[in-house]
């Protein structure tokens, strides 16, 4: 860990830190909610080792990136924006893109926005979800999940802040990243940052250490600017109007775990499996779904992620 490099560059009119190690073709990884650059510290080490330059932004809104603080500056046409001037800043061309989570989402705007950017995209966790010109997804979720589904949940401004300061940051990220149960998450009135003194017992994958630095860089930043990009999805629909129906037309791979809370939201596992998914990214090349793996599987089994991604990115 001590070899990976810390940076803070001025870019798209924010202040923005990335991780990086080791040299050769470029790879970016692009994280998700609530994580860090320090979600691919298994990656960055592994890639690197392989023969490639890793590298690992905070986006902006976490860890030691700036915090803008309107919902309005978290549209994925600032985020995209923002990854486009770091590629520019470190005169890379074209980068092989990693996305986990909502950075999974950011990857596939990305590719849709400026495909000339990316070599090929390894997608983990959340699939290609088209546009509905119809329904803004807000009212989509609502009316199928209700209004207790997390992402309705996350809508009002500082209610989901209020609720996860009663307790220690370490708690909410411990609530986030071990949960293993595949059903549609769900936040009761009382919150999530409810019985705090309950035990959550961290699998082996994941240390006190690794708790502690997430809890370090949230208890810094709060999660508003996390909560942001949930905040900003209906911007979203209204801002990506002239791209509805566009396919992804780079080379992908997307890989899931069967425990996944996204494979497993109604209707997903159709849209994946039935044709969907292969409809709207037009050069799908694997689609691997995992056993036994939850949400964040690039750190429940590091090893065969890094594989997955290099087995893919290596015939390019």
């Amino acid at each position: 860990m001590d070899k990976i490099q810390h940076k803070n560059l001025h870019v798209n009119g924010i202040n923005m830190h990335i991780a990086e190690i080791g040299e050769g073709q470029p790879i970016l990884f692009v994280h998700g909610f609530p994580e860090l650059w320090y979600s691919w510290r298994h990656q960055l080490l592994s890639l690197s080792s392989l023969g490639y330059r890793a590298i690992a932004p905070d986006l902006r809104g976490y860890g030691d990136t700036d915090v803008p603080p309107s919902v309005s500056s978290y549209t994925v046409h600032h985020i995209v924006g923002d990854l486009v001037a770091l590629l520019d800043l470190l005169k890379i061309d074209k980068v092989f893109l990693v996305g986990h989570d909502w950075g999974s989402h950011i990857c596939w705007w990305f590719c849709k926005l400026r495909p000339d950017r990316i070599r090929a995209l390894v997608s983990l966790s959340v699939a290609h979800m088209p546009r509905n010109p119809n329904r803004k997804p807000l009212q989509s979720m609502r009316s199928a999940f209700g209004d207790d589904y997390y992402i309705c949940r996350f809508q009002e401004p500082g209610v989901a802040e209020e609720d996860f300061a009663r307790v220690d940051p370490a708690i909410i990220i411990k609530k986030f990243l071990v949960g293993r149960n595949p059903g549609l998450f769900r936040i009761p009135k009382d919150g999530l940052g409810r019985n705090p003194k309950k035990g959550i017992i961290l699998p082996s994958w994941l240390s006190e250490e690794d708790v502690n630095y997430y809890a370090s860089k949230f208890k810094q930043t709060g999660f508003t600017g996390g909560l942001n990009y949930y905040r900003a999805m209906d911007l979203n629909w209204e801002l990506t109007a002239p791209w509805t129906g566009v396919q992804v037309k780079v080379p992908v791979k997307y890989i899931v775990g069967d425990l996944d809370i996204t494979y497993n939201t109604p209707g997903a596992k159709e849209y994946i499996h039935k044709g969907g998914l292969k409809r709207d990214v037009l050069f799908l090349q694997e689609l691997v779904i995992m056993e036994g793996v939850a949400h964040f599987l690039q750190e429940e089994r590091p090893e065969e992620i890094s594989a997955h991604i290099y087995d893919f990115i290596k015939k390019f």
